[in-house]
Parts: structure tokens; sequence; C-alpha cells
């Protein structure tokens, strides 16, 4: 076989390949990245043996056909400092030696027999199918995957649940500590169904999905989920299990709301957090008529900060308290300029949302308090 490439094209596809290549696998020959030439066709394929991904590129000069197998860091190592430029690929189909050749030099290595990586898993009984813009899913990937949880007694919590019903689409993500709900009104299902993303699969979504427009269309079976777009397709077993009852957990009828400045908010918790005692994180909320004072206190050293800031609030003067890294980094993924948080007493969740959702949305934040010692 032998084909002509561009070196930053190939490096590009490669570089969002391997991010499926687990450190140690059961089989060797997952640590490679399967090349299949087919006329002017280079389709490449990388595994961890539950989630795969498959991408297509052209290539020039094109002679023969065939598969191999070759080690995907040996060849990003060596691509990525190449300039833009044609690279030569000739591989022995008798004894699968590679041979890359570039302007200045040649490289020599050995791959594997293509025909040995397994195969991408059958798609089996459909149990359902969704389209959705490209745009949208990273959109909705981006705003709920920084909560799910690493957790190996609760597996269902490690990923991002789909709710897909015939009137919108739910996303949702919690480590039990906290919870975000996506909802989007714009696009529906043709029929109810759900299924629950892997964190590491919905990671590689989020680095794919960055620079692509068309629509993905997602399809769900017994077992798998494909996520097919453009050139490329995903195919991910999916975490079985029973998600929690995401509604049910979240409190109504909240009659203390606050309205702040999001950026006011979050760099001040970031400035007063850096006192907070660094086994608890602990960051107390003091509402009072239109200010919020931030306070954090470590006994064990004798340091302790405070910062009052202004708010729109005019419900029963309270404290309530929260773990800073939680609540900074659920101010900091809302794009809204202001917030709105919705409490009802200080042992009950609080709830965070973007004052103004984009249109056809509704993003809401879940918080767990901590226990204040008063």
């Amino acid at each position: 076989m032998k084909f002509n490439v561009s070196s930053s094209k190939l490096f590009a596809q490669l570089q969002a390949l391997s991010k499926v290549i687990a450190p140690k696998n059961s089989l060797q020959i997952l640590e490679d990245i399967l090349f299949d030439l087919k006329s002017n066709e280079l389709t490449m394929t990388a595994s961890d043996g539950e989630t795969t991904i498959r991408t297509t590129i052209e290539v020039e000069n094109a002679e023969g056909e065939g598969k191999v197998a070759s080690g995907g860091k040996l060849l990003l190592e060596t691509l990525k400092e190449f300039s833009e430029q044609p690279l030569t690929f000739q591989i022995d189909d008798a004894n699968f030696a590679i041979t890359i050749t570039s302007e200045n030099g040649t490289y020599s290595f050995v791959g594997a027999n293509g025909n040995e990586y397994p195969e991408m898993p059958l798609e089996g009984e459909e149990a359902g199918r969704i389209n959705l813009p490209a745009p949208l899913l990273l959109d909705a990937i981006n705003k709920t995957i920084f909560c799910t949880a690493d957790d190996e007694l609760r597996p269902v919590m490690n990923g991002i649940f789909f709710d897909m019903l015939e009137d919108r689409v739910v996303l949702v993500a919690t480590d039990a500590h906290r919870l975000v709900r996506y909802t989007n009104t714009q696009v529906s299902a043709p029929a109810a169904m759900s299924f629950i993303l892997p964190k590491k699969p919905a990671n590689l979504l989020k680095n794919v999905l960055a620079k692509e427009e068309d629509n993905v269309d997602i399809v769900v079976g017994k077992k798998n989920a494909r996520f097919e777009f453009g050139k490329t397709l995903v195919v991910c077993r999916q975490i079985e299990g029973r998600f929690p009852n995401y509604n049910a957990v979240i409190p109504q009828n909240n009659q203390n709301k606050v309205t702040v400045d999001r950026q006011t908010l979050v760099n001040a918790c970031k400035r007063v957090a850096v006192f907070a005692n660094t086994g608890t994180s602990l960051l107390k909320l003091s509402l009072s008529e239109n200010q919020i004072r931030i306070s954090a206190q470590d006994i064990d050293f004798s340091t302790s900060a405070e910062e009052t800031i202004a708010c729109s609030y005019a419900g029963t003067p309270m404290s309530i308290g929260f773990k800073a890294p939680f609540l900074i980094e659920i101010l900091s993924s809302i794009a809204c300029d202001e917030v709105l948080l919705e409490l009802a007493d200080p042992a009950r969740a609080g709830l965070i949302m973007p004052l103004e959702n984009e249109e056809g949305q509704d993003v809401l934040m879940l918080l767990m308090p901590m226990l204040l010692n008063e």
C-alpha cells in the first residue's frame, strides 16, 4: 500500500483519535490506530474496547488497499514536529513494515496486521434515534459534563443522562453534591428514549464537535450509543442502571431569590476562598437587604476574610454555606452576566441559574449546602 497525505491534516485527526486510547489495554493492538486504505480514502480507527472512534480523510496517489495497525503514540510524537508538508506512507503488505518519507527524511517502523484489530460493535436492536445540531450537542455537553462523578459504587453518576422526550431534550449530570439540568425545547425525539453517556466518550465528543457544524445522528441501541457526523463515527457502551429521578431532588417554591452580577460574585468568592479551611473549603454567604457578605475562616491558621457585594434581595436575612470550588465552578460555567440564586433555608439545596437563558434553553444548577457551625 502507498499514499500521500498532508502532515497537518493527518496530525489533527490522530490527535482526536488518540484521546480514546487507554494507557493500559487488555489487548496490545488497542494501543495502535487502525489504518484502512480504500481508493483515495483513508479510514482511521481507535478504541479502548468500550469506546471506538472512526474517521475518514482523503489521500492522494493511493496504490493498493489494505489494513495496518500502527502505534498511535509513535505517530503523534513524530508528526507533531513536522511543519505543513506532504508525507508519503508506504506499507509492506507482507510484514507490515511502514516507511514515512518527508521532504527531508525517512522514518521506518513496523506495524501489525490490521485484520487482528477488533471490529466496531454492531448496532444490534435499535431502541431509538434522534438528530441534533452539532453546536447544540456540544453546548449541552459543555454545560453538564463538569458535574459528572467518579464514583465506583454508583456508576450511573459517572456520565451524562440523555432524556430524549417528544417535546424537548434534557441532559442531566450529578455527583450527589451538585446537579445540572440542561433543557432544550427547540429539538425533540420522535419517541421517548434515554441513555447514560459515560464521561470519557462525552469528553471525546466535546473535542471532536468543536469544529463541526453538521447535524449529529444519534442511534441508541440496547447496550451501545452511536454518534455519526460528517466523516466521523463514535460508538460507546452505555452505562447500565437507572439514573436518579432528577426532578424529585430539585426544591420547589424557594421564597428567597437573589439577583447578582455573576463575575462580581465569582471574583469575590475566589478571593475569599483563599482564606477558607483547607479541609472543608467552606464559604459562608450571608444575605441581607440588597447585599451578600461572603466570608471564610481557617481557625487552625488564624486566617479569615470577608467581602460584601451588592445584589438585588428583599427576602428574609439568612446565611448558607457552600463548598467554594463547587460554587465557583458552577458560577464560572454560566455565560450570562447576571445569575439568579433561589434559596429556601440553610439546610436545603440552593438553585443557581442564568437570569436570562438563551432562546429555547433552560439551564438549572443545584448545589447542596454545607453545615454552618453557628
